[in-house]
This record gives structure tokens, sequence and C-alpha cells, in this order.
């Protein structure tokens, strides 16, 4: 069992920046591979970005704002979002796959453990 928590959500002006982080449990969390969703109201819940066995993948709409890491001595994944926009706003969920794994997984079905999610609200 994996427990996910985020943390770092808040409310920022457009143009600003906010580090999301996510404190995992396990002791192989070098192996997971990780990845950052989000959910505005009213949509679907839509992939953000992902960590897989050092490669990195990212939705077209963050891409060169958002970059995602990790610190394998912590247990911890980051999201650094910058040059926000109001459209950016929605509650940002970890997700964990624990199973192996080959690249990085876009679809939400892929991740086998998420936190309870983070709220990140971007005022125009």
């Amino acid at each position: 069992q994996v427990q996910l928590v985020e943390s770092g959500g808040g409310l920022v002006q457009a143009g600003g920046s906010l580090r999301l982080s996510c404190a995992a449990s396990g002791r192989t969390f070098s192996r997971y591979a990780m990845g950052w969703f989000r959910q505005a109201p009213g949509k679907e819940r839509e992939f953000v970005a992902g960590w897989s066995e050092g490669n990195t993948d990212y939705a077209d709409s963050v891409k060169g704002r958002f970059t995602i890491s990790r610190d394998n001595a912590k247990n911890t994944v980051y999201l650094q979002m910058n040059s926000l926009k109001p459209e950016d706003t929605a509650v940002y969920y970890c997700a964990a796959r624990t199973r192996p794994t080959i690249g990085v997984f876009t679809t939400g079905a892929a991740y086998d453990y998420w936190g309870q999610g983070t709220q990140v609200t971007v005022s125009s």
C-alpha cells in the first residue's frame, strides 16, 4: 500500500509560481513511475506531467511552464509551476504506478495510487 500526500497548493495571481509536493510512503519509491493530474470544475481529469525511469512528459498546455522532478532520498515528487494562468486552476493530484513500467504513462488508469489532491487557484 502506498500513501501519497500532496501539499503546496494555494491562491496565486496570473504569472506567478507555485511548487507542489507529493510525499510518498514505500521503501521502493525510486522505482515508482509518478504523475501529476488535474481536474477543473466540470471537466474531466487530465494528465499534466509524468516521470518514469528518468524520462518525463508533459501536457502540451503546460510545456515550458511546468517541471516535474523527484527526490528519491525524500520520497517526494515535485511539480514546479511557473507563468501560471487562470486556466491552470484545478485540483492537482499526484499518482504513483508501482507495477513494472516502460515509458511515461499519460492516462489515469495506468496509475495504482492517488493522493487526496491540492487546490490551485490562479486569479486574473
